[in-house]
């Protein structure tokens, strides 16, 4: 925005302000000419999808983390039982318990973000209201209504499972208030799983561009609040209602997945289908691939990236993985690999890591035996290119690299910043180099749900049945898809839900909030696989509690200060 006024305007404005103002009362009272508030700030149908368009943003730059905040690592899993910080940035640790209360800045960041994505959807449903605003159709103001639920059901699908019960606030607040009271946890999840059966009604089966949430995505989270709600329930020893919840996932799975709209992809398809190089899987995540607009029957809801944008205007349409989560071969390979280019998987400064059991672990014994972990997706061959190495344009052993030096705290710091580089955060073919750009961000799109996700979370919500076979048997279409050699059994549903879970860091590393499937299982899942899997070793020693909820932050606490609100076991004070 220009500025109107120069400076030597402005202090001889307020020189003649001086000068003439001789009534101080009077030239103190404020008048202004303008009050905004919901009523009158909109009067088009355009400014409340606007604000729609503010809530895809939002969520947008909280997945894509443009900014590289920490807060948002943690959100997209650092702490887990996938992801952990290396050894140069252990300042930034989330898994070191003798750090993290409920003090801790990052419960507050993600608990209020939430909230402001649930005040948006607020707003747009109170203006979507408004008698003097017009809409082309019925149809327009249901679809605008229906997005706007899905929001506040995403706000409180993440509030429900990473906090439990939270405060359901449904109007645009006018004044302060500090008397909120927490629902339970199971209200909280039927409150967003209404939203959610409103939303459905209304969205469309897909768009003719990508980005707008259609009926899959609030049918995908339907099946996973109603997961989320059985599994509380049968916690709370409501084992009946727990199982009804059940069946609702599985039907609303069953409507993405048997529906006729989505299917997974398992032949080559998109703009490098034609290459030698590559398979399906790979397929997925190469740009102008992702959304279900190119023909991918896969995506089901995907964040947009612009490169023509990015240049001009929205410097936050980026996907900074090669930086962020890419690895950092000059520090801790210095010897053999060095650099920043697509041959050491981009311009990586591993702001999180994969953990050994993500990384390694989950393929033990089957490294050749599944396209997830193939070449191609999770590559490992990286060839020497320091003139000195012994392996000097050969490929430069794991052994090697994890354990190249005599002294074991030196190979667990250089372990932490090497590890094999997923086709999800690094390509072959960066975007932008002819501009100036460097090969730290990919300009693709990116999935918020993919179907293999649902396929997941149907075979939880049957193991959860007691169909231990039909959990298998949706296992065993991804592992088919993914030309896996290894299939699952019966008998392999522990009920412990590892089958489940490791499935799920073979398919959804990278793209998979695993927080909140970690907390919304309950139990001591979550602490046992951090304890169990975590890269550094003061997760083990300081984890001397269980929780399966974060805490309230304990600024809310503290701010709400007409109604005492009740803080998540474990993190009492």
């Amino acid at each position: 925005m220009r500025n109107i006024l120069s400076r030597k305007s402005f202090w001889g404005l307020m020189m003649l302000a001086n000068l003439t103002s001789c009534d101080n009362d009077g030239f103190l009272k404020e008048n202004p000419s303008t009050f905004y508030t919901v009523d009158n700030a909109f009067s088009t149908s355009a400014q409340v999808d606007q604000v729609l368009v503010g809530a895809y943003a939002q969520v947008r730059d909280l997945w894509a983390n443009p900014a590289e905040e920490g807060w948002i690592f943690v959100l997209r899993g650092n702490g887990t039982d996938m992801y952990d910080v290396a050894s140069i940035r252990k300042g930034s640790t989330f898994n070191n318990y003798g750090l993290i209360n409920a003090d801790n800045g990052t419960f507050y960041n993600i608990y209020s973000t939430y909230y402001q994505l649930i005040s948006k959807a607020n707003l747009a449903l109170e203006a979507a209201q408004l008698p003097h605003i017009t809409f082309s159709s019925e149809a327009e103001k249901a679809n605008i209504i229906a997005q706007a639920k899905f929001f506040r059901a995403y706000g409180y699908r993440n509030l429900a499972e990473l906090f439990g019960g939270v405060s359901l606030v449904t109007t645009v607040s006018k004044v302060p208030q500090y008397n909120f009271e927490r629902a339970t946890r199971v209200e909280t999840y039927q409150f967003a799983i209404n939203d959610l059966l409103e939303a459905e009604k209304d969205l469309p089966e897909t768009t003719v561009s990508g980005g707008r949430v259609v009926k899959g995505a609030a049918q995908h989270y339907l099946a996973e609040l109603y997961l989320a709600m059985g599994t509380q329930l049968v916690a709370e020893g409501k084992s009946a209602e727990g199982q009804a919840a059940f069946g609702q996932s599985i039907a609303y799975a069953n409507k993405v997945i048997d529906g006729g709209t989505y299917s997974l992809m398992t032949s080559r398809f998109g703009s490098r289908s034609t290459e030698a190089q590559g398979n399906v899987y790979w397929d997925l995540f190469q740009e102008r691939n992702v959304n279900y607009q190119d023909g991918n029957r896969e995506c089901i809801w995907a964040l947009q990236v612009d490169y023509a944008a990015y240049r001009a205007e929205d410097g936050r349409s980026k996907l900074p993985y090669s930086r962020t989560y890419g690895p950092v071969f000059r520090d801790g390979a210095k010897d053999h690999l060095t650099g920043t280019l697509e041959d050491v998987g981009g311009r990586g400064i591993a702001q999180i890591i994969p953990t050994m059991y993500v990384r390694d672990g989950v393929y033990a014994d089957k490294f050749g035996a599944d396209l997830r972990n193939s070449e191609i997706v999770f590559r490992r061959v990286f060839n020497g290119n320091v003139s000195t190495s012994p392996y000097y344009k050969k490929p430069v052993p794991w052994e090697v690299l994890y354990n190249g030096s005599s002294d074991a705290t030196t190979n667990l710091n250089n372990t932490s910043l090497v590890y094999p580089v997923s086709c999800k955060i690094a390509t072959d073919k960066y975007t932008g180099l002819a501009d100036g750009e460097n090969m730290s961000n990919l300009f693709r799109d990116d999935y918020f749900i993919r179907l293999s996700e649902t396929i997941l979370l149907r075979a939880e919500a049957k193991q959860r049945t007691g169909d231990k076979a039909g959990a298998a048997a949706d296992i065993n279409l991804l592992r088919t898809r993914a030309q896996a050699t290894y299939k699952v059994t019966a008998a392999d549903m522990d009920d412990k839900f590892s089958m489940i879970l490791d499935e799920r860091a073979r398919e959804l590393i990278y793209e998979e909030a695993r927080w909140n499937t970690l907390l919304r299982m309950g139990g001591t899942i979550a602490v046992d696989r951090i304890r169990q899997y975590a890269y550094w070793p003061e997760a083990k020693a300081t984890l001397t509690f269980n929780y399966n909820l974060w805490p309230i932050p304990q600024t809310i606490i503290d701010t709400n200060k007409d109604v005492a609100l009740e803080q998540n076991p474990g993190w009492q004070r």
